[in-house]
């Protein structure tokens, strides 16, 4: 029995008959499906960053010096 031993010429033209038997349409569908899926973030991105803030305005605010005293507060020194 002859023994299965693959020199590096034998391992090479493998992989380059591998490299070359590549499906075309394949890579292409996965190209189309990767741009979509990063079309689709981007646009969720900025669909978010269009949409007005709300924030609430009925907020107390809390000093140790209240704020109408401190705008009608008289100057001293002068």
């Amino acid at each position: 029995m002859k023994p299965n031993i693959k020199t590096e010429a034998a391992i090479e033209s493998i992989y380059s008959l591998f490299v070359r038997s590549e499906e075309k349409e394949r890579s292409l569908g996965e190209t189309a499906v990767y741009l979509l899926f990063i079309a689709s973030a981007v646009f969720s991105i900025w669909q978010v960053a269009q949409q007005p803030v709300t924030l609430p305005t009925g907020l107390e605010f809390r000093s140790s010096t209240p704020v109408a005293q401190a705008a009608v507060a008289p100057q001293r020194g002068v």
